[in-house]
């Protein structure tokens, strides 16, 4: 009855106002805001129909008179509406100091301060409602008495109702953390699959399909047999590894370095002498983890833009490398920089942002990506991921894909 009551205070609006408004619709407590309201009574009207009936059921057993099922029900609900109101609370202190591995100790210590603040309302509610229906044994002894009684008696059900409440809490936690985690596997293998498309679109681009043919067929009137060959082959190599590496989110950044040497056989060959290569990876980062054709766009970026424009030649520089617990690696060409008029994250093409997006997706909150002017010309793009060796594939694959 009290909890219908303060549901009416909840909807009824102040006299007042009420001719100013309109009524509200028939369905006003029927849509998606009420349902969890509505989800929660059901729940608890359950214990509270199965502890009335018990009692008075026990209580009709030992010829105990003037207990009507009202009476029973009102003694055993009030004290179950208290741990109802108490749950918003024991919510919020679940998700506040969650029993994992980090400050588990603390947090149990949180957890057993709250539990035994509330336990005693929900005795003295107990006690209370017995001498208001009129139980003898509530009515005869001193208040402080029957509560002290009850707490002894029933300490472990207190117990047992505030951490069964706060595992309910885990549970629901660690399923919506579950699915949140399924539903970004799923948009990290859509942004894998796009990255891969556009590598292949860059590779099998007319334009870009025309120069290196254009060049292998220089090299060929020129009867320069092997660097022809060399040409044709980094073209297929290029595509063997594109497709060998179709579904993987994770790879050594030497084989993502492979993959660059590929690409960049290629230009340079387009560019002749206009395009120089340094390299400067340190041994220790070979072997860590980064995400697959990461690396590639930012390549693309640094070439179309800073050495394509020029008539000069220009270079282009890969360096990797161990910072305490993050792999660095950085991008940095000498040419015209970036335009004027450069906003940031919000003027990058469709390359930089897919790079972008994946991060954020593979390393929520523990990355970096910077693109910057470099002082003496140029730009630098720097990505910073943690430091992870990756010394079996397979498994970090499935790890990373799951979160």
């Amino acid at each position: 009855m009290n909890g219908s009551a303060g549901a009416t205070r909840v909807a009824l609006s102040p006299p007042a106002a009420s001719s100013a408004r309109a009524p509200a619709p028939p369905g006003a407590l029927a849509g998606p805001r009420w349902a969890g309201f509505w989800l929660g009574a059901g729940l608890w009207l359950i214990p509270v129909l199965i502890s009335s009936t018990q009692t008075y059921l026990f209580l009709q057993h030992k010829q105990e008179r003037h207990l009507s099922f009202l009476a029973a029900f009102l003694w055993q609900g009030l004290p179950w509406l208290f741990w109802a109101l108490m749950t918003p609370a024991i919510v919020w202190l679940g998700r506040r100091y969650p029993l994992e591995r980090k400050g588990f100790p603390r947090n149990v210590a949180v957890h057993l301060i709250a539990n035994l603040a509330m336990a005693p309302g929900h005795v003295a509610l107990n006690a209370l409602t017995g001498r208001l229906i009129g139980q003898e044994s509530y009515v005869k002894a001193p208040f402080f008495e029957v509560f002290h009684k009850i707490l002894g008696m029933y300490l472990d059900i207190e117990l047992l109702i505030y951490w069964g409440l706060l595992a309910m809490v885990h549970a629901a936690d660690y399923h919506r953390k579950y699915r949140e985690r399924a539903v970004a596997a799923a948009q990290l293998e859509t942004k894998l699959v796009q990255a891969e498309l556009q590598a292949l679109k860059m590779q099998l681009h007319p334009h870009f399909l025309f120069n290196t043919l254009h060049a292998i067929a220089v090299l060929v009137r020129k009867q320069e047999t092997q660097a022809s060959v060399r040409m044709i082959t980094g073209l297929s190599e290029l595509l063997r590894m594109a497709l060998e590496s179709a579904g993987k989110q994770i790879v050594p950044l030497k084989q993502e370095l492979d993959f660059l040497d590929r690409y960049l056989e290629i230009e340079k060959t387009r560019f002749q002498d206009r395009l120089t290569v340094r390299k400067d990876v340190a041994s220790e980062a070979l072997d860590a983890e980064i995400p697959n054709l990461i690396l590639q766009p930012i390549v693309e970026n640094a070439i179309r833009h800073g050495i394509a424009p020029r008539a000069s030649s220009g270079s282009v520089a890969i360096a990797a490398r161990r910072e305490d617990h993050r792999l660095v690696v950085e991008v940095t060409d000498d040419g015209r920089g970036l335009k004027e008029g450069w906003a940031g994250e919000a003027s990058e093409g469709t390359g930089l942002g897919n790079v972008r997006a994946r991060l954020r997706q593979l390393y929520p909150g523990d990355h970096r990506l910077t693109i910057a002017r470099r002082p003496e010309g140029g730009v630098l793009v720097t990505v910073a991921v943690p430091f992870r060796p990756a010394h079996a594939p397979a498994h970090q694959e499935q790890r990373r894909a799951h979160g």
